[in-house]
């Protein structure tokens, strides 16, 4: 990925110097990167906020109970899992609160420990295909993230996309298990 970005920019440099606009490049870069930085700073108490109420509940049992209730979904989705749910059902909440990059550690942890039962470590099995197919797919019940970025930018309607980001990683998500489901079957039955 960092070549492709100094791809970019070396093409944009050389282009605007030869358009004779060199001048904004400079003027550009150095917007994006104050841009970048304000941005992080917007998220950040949002990100800090969703981390440290995700972690109370875990210390509150609410992740087992959350786990207990996914478990029918768990157990067709993940069968041989096995020490891995928690990490998977932290995963899934972090993502369903629309909570990406706190969702990243958790679904690392349930990556590892899967592969700990792998009996080919560091070939995907069926678990960490699944795993990596939800989180793709994304199912968000509320995007805060997105409307954190919405309410730091002063829009007034900041959640008017938690209606159709619903609707939309739902349907990604049925998408996302249906195909997985759908592999799975035939890998199993050749086992």
């Amino acid at each position: 990925m960092n070549v492709v970005i100094l791809l970019f920019l070396t093409v944009g440099t050389v282009v605007s110097i030869l358009s004779g606009r060199a001048d904004g490049v400079l003027t550009a870069l150095q917007s994006g990167a104050a841009d970048a930085v304000s941005n992080a700073l917007r998220l950040s108490g949002a990100y800090l906020l969703w981390m440290g109420l995700l972690n109370i509940a875990k210390e509150a049992g609410l992740v087992r109970a959350l786990s207990r209730l996914l478990s029918p979904a768990l157990r067709l989705l993940f069968p041989d899992a096995g020490n891995a749910k928690e990490a998977i059902s932290l995963n899934l909440a972090a993502n369903m609160l629309g909570m990406g990059n706190a969702a990243t550690p958790y679904g690392l942890t349930a990556m590892r420990l899967m592969n700990e039962r792998n009996p080919h470590p560091g070939v995907a099995v069926n678990g960490m295909c699944v795993l990596l197919a939800v989180n793709a797919s994304c199912l968000e019940l509320f995007p805060a993230t997105l409307v954190g970025l919405r309410a730091g930018f002063g829009s007034t309607r900041p959640a008017a996309i938690v209606l159709p980001t619903l609707l939309s990683s739902l349907a990604a998500t049925v998408a996302a298990v249906a195909l997985c489901l759908v592999c799975i079957r035939p890998c199993r039955s050749r086992s």
